[in-house]
């Protein structure tokens, strides 16, 4: 529970869950007293589909989930006056809404007009009136929900996005350390299988960053506050990313080699695999704590032990083996000091009393 609490993700979700139930209720509320219908369904309806993650999410998509709503009325009211409250009308309002929600305007939106639809023609559509209840209650749901969502501190995913780069550098580097540590005994084949399938994991984690990066950008297009204007170009963190997917690259490319190698069944030059192993050591642990000093450190240290083979004269066979492990490292090394000179992220401030918490040095309950 500690650690659920210091999560910022989940502090952005409960943001945003609060504001949704503050929407909702505050539209049925609103709703009951202007209209004075005791049915106004529609109006915290219409609230929760446009309470969206982004307030452009809230514009764009909240709109065309408000228009399937309002043509699931619609047509409602239509079936029923023109049918009858029996089963054919209610098979018309169904395929009719499934039918406009799959059109361009509301791709995406079937089930929401042919749901609200369905609600309407069974709860009562008998005159003009209540199709202009109904139509109010929506209007309603859709200023609250719209009011809640730009005024009432609108969501910058930008928790989110760092939580997520934060979380690939150190995975990268323990899968370094990983790695020195299997070569430094007995590795094997599956020990090799073993680190290209985490790789093929963190290309997984890469693509939900990208995903991340996306959507904090996102958040910041028509945010009312300040801070949204640096989200509208995050070039640091496309930069930062890149940075990762190479270093991610050359990791399996290191895999790869060993894989071959241990097919072949050669033996290590000693000397060699332990300087090799002792520089992917100490550039595992210095990406895992962001420490760009150590990691040019270690860059630096691979170029004695370039010096050193050379001297040492391996077999002609060994020269791409080494000479291919040797450049993967470099790589990744390069790139990712530049990640860990970029550490640490500005991580927005957490919630007051968390804050408070951590000042006093008390624990988060």
């Amino acid at each position: 529970m500690k650690d659920k609490v210091r999560d910022p993700v989940f502090w952005s979700d409960v943001t945003q869950l609060v504001k949704t139930v503050i929407a909702v209720t505050l539209a049925w509320v609103l709703a009951v007293e202007l209209v004075g219908t005791p049915q106004s369904f529609l109006a915290p309806w219409a609230a929760l589909l446009v309470v969206q993650a982004t307030v452009f999410r809230t514009f764009a998509q909240g709109a065309r989930q408000v228009a399937a709503a309002v043509a699931g009325v619609v047509l409602a009211w239509s079936a029923g006056n023109l049918v009858g409250p029996d089963v054919a009308a209610l098979g018309a309002v169904v395929f009719l809404g499934l039918l406009l929600g799959s059109s361009r305007f509301l791709e995406g939106e079937a089930t929401t007009a042919a749901a609200t639809g369905l609600v309407v023609l069974t709860t009562g559509f008998s005159d003009d009136l209540v199709l202009v209840s109904r139509l109010l209650d929506t209007g309603i749901g859709i200023a609250v929900g719209l009011v809640v969502n730009v005024a009432v501190w609108p969501p910058l995913r930008r928790r989110t996005a760092i939580a997520a780069l934060d979380d690939l550098d150190d995975r990268i580097g323990a899968l370094l350390v990983e790695v020195a540590d299997g070569l430094a005994g007995e590795c094997s084949r599956d020990d090799v299988a073993g680190w290209l399938e985490t790789t093929r994991d963190l290309d997984e984690l890469i693509d939900r960053a990208w995903a991340m990066v996306r959507q904090a950008r996102e958040s910041a297009v028509l945010n009312p506050r300040r801070s949204a204007r640096q989200l509208r170009h995050p070039e640091v963190w496309i930069v930062l990313l890149r940075h990762m997917e190479q270093a991610v690259a050359e990791t399996r490319s290191i895999a790869r080699t060993l894989e071959r190698f241990l097919e072949q069944q050669r033996e290590w030059e000693t000397d060699f695999r332990d300087d090799y192993v002792d520089a992917v050591r100490r550039g595992g642990r210095a990406i895992e704590t962001a420490d760009a000093d150590g990691i040019r450190a270690c860059r630096s240290s691979l170029d004695e032990i370039i010096a050193r083979l050379g001297d040492a004269d391996p077999a002609p066979e060994l020269w791409p083996v080494y000479g291919g492990l040797v450049v993967n490292l470099v790589n990744i090394l390069e790139a990712m000091e530049e990640v860990a000179a970029a550490n640490p992220l500005d991580q927005p401030p957490l919630p007051i009393l968390l804050r408070r918490r951590r000042t006093t040095g008390r624990p988060p309950g």
